[in-house]
């Protein structure tokens, strides 16, 4: 048997990156996936102005060390990503002694399908859009 999920969609926020005691890099992110809203026939909903309603469900989405580097230092809040790894379930107990439970998606492969936001150490100097339709 198999444990592999490929998601698409959004993410809510720019990615956190922490470093272990061990030294492993761990970052983490929300992602946002949307489908249509359908009522009980199956038929999408529309809002007042024609639009389909959608419901999107938050995914939260962990990489390590060279992957969770290159997400941490590229990705950014709103990005358009695609996701493949696999869901991990966890349980705790919380500071009321009430047993809880969570998932969360561990990364095998991030690709970003947008442009990445520059690094932090590159210089960000403007396009000039006729040099560029020059070449």
């Amino acid at each position: 048997m198999t444990n592999i999920v490929l998601l698409v969609g959004n993410l809510g926020a720019d990615p956190e990156l922490r470093t272990t005691t061990g030294g492993t890099d761990i970052a983490s992110f929300s992602l946002g996936t949307s489908r249509p809203k359908r009522d009980g026939e199956g038929k999408t909903f529309k809002d007042s102005q024609g639009f389909t309603v959608k419901d999107t469900e938050w995914h939260r989405v962990t990489c390590f060390n060279g992957l969770g580097k290159t997400v941490a230092q590229y990705a950014a809040k709103g990005m358009l990503v695609s996701v493949r790894g696999r869901i991990h379930n966890t349980k705790w107990t919380d500071k009321d002694g009430i047993e809880r439970y969570g998932y969360e998606i561990i990364a095998d492969d991030v690709q970003f399908l947008n442009r990445p936001k520059q690094a932090e150490s590159e210089p960000q100097e403007p396009i000039d859009p006729e040099l560029e339709m020059a070449e």
